[in-house]
């Protein structure tokens, strides 16, 4: 069962979005804010990251700049979520090492198809 550890800051986004993943057969592990998300990945060592952007204590394009920098944790695949839909915001997630990027709200199909092809290329 792959593990996807969810960084996300607002609880009934995350909630729900657990929820729905467990459904589809995931291990959902979960991060309240930045600095959590990056110690979680580096402990829990998730096959994939649903990265929110929007972050108190550091925001996601820093904590996916530094898993990308660091060797133990570069390999794993994050999908940045956010609200934000100019396409500077799309560069930049790929800018800081993001593998893909969703729009929120999300669209559960076409975020579990990402994740689905990410893991398969993993």
């Amino acid at each position: 069962m792959p593990k996807i550890l969810l960084v996300e800051d607002n609880e009934m986004n995350r909630d729900m979005l657990s929820r729905r993943l467990e459904r589809r057969g995931y291990h959902i592990v979960t991060a309240g804010d930045g600095e959590q998300g990056l110690s979680m990945a580096r402990v829990e060592a998730p096959d994939l990251i649903l990265m929110d952007i929007t972050l108190p204590e550091m925001d996601g394009w820093e904590v996916a700049r530094l898993l990308k920098a660091d060797e133990s944790t570069r390999h794993i695949p994050i999908i940045a979520l956010t609200a934000r839909v100019l396409m500077s915001d799309q560069a930049k997630a790929f800018e800081v090492g993001c593998d893909d990027y969703d729009t929120k709200p999300v669209d559960f199909a076409r975020l579990t198809e990402k994740i689905g092809n990410l893991l398969v290329e993993k």
